[in-house]
């Protein structure tokens, strides 16, 4: 297919998004049962919640483009999510296992965000101004998703994770 557009462009990404943010919704509930951190648990359950609120926000989003919701294989989103899953199968540590899903969930937020980013640019520059702020509805949430997790992290399960580091603490 060729793009020969930015309108175009816009559309393929967003159905690239509408694809991720499926993927996501199938592997939260893998990663919430995976983990042993109750206030992990509960991040990955709520931005189950959010991740089907972003899905019905992009459904508005191709409804104002005059468009089909369509998925188009976000590979990026299977690569980071396999990652994901792939540590999961690791013996490790729970306490360390909480803190390499918080880094596979930080790689896939952090991806989200680059996604809605060119797509709200996109619209704004081609005028659609209520796609663009569905976009950064959604964009701004996936930050957020991304400061919990990192102060999860940096407060509790690094911590946690440390303390199982053999002579760690002779280090510091």
């Amino acid at each position: 297919m060729k793009l020969a557009s930015l309108h175009e462009l816009l559309v393929h990404e967003v159905k690239d998004l509408y694809d991720a943010e499926h993927q996501v919704v199938a592997a939260l509930p893998k990663m919430a049962k995976a983990v042993k951190s109750a206030e992990l648990k509960q991040g990955f359950e709520t931005h189950l919640l959010e991740s089907e609120q972003h899905i019905k926000r992009l459904e508005q989003v191709f409804g104002i483009l005059g468009e089909k919701a369509e998925r188009v294989k976000c590979k990026g989103m299977a690569g980071l999510l396999k990652e994901g899953e792939e540590m999961m199968k690791e013996n490790a540590d729970p306490d360390v296992m909480d803190a390499a899903l918080v880094s596979a969930a930080q790689k896939v937020e952090h991806y989200e965000m680059a996604g809605y980013g060119a797509c709200r640019t996109f619209a704004r520059l081609l005028g659609y101004h209520q796609v663009t702020n569905l976009l950064q509805q959604t964009l701004d949430e996936e930050g957020e998703a991304d400061k919990k997790l990192t102060s999860i992290a940096e407060n509790k399960i690094n911590v946690r994770a440390m303390e199982n580091a053999p002579g760690i603490q002779g280090r510091m």
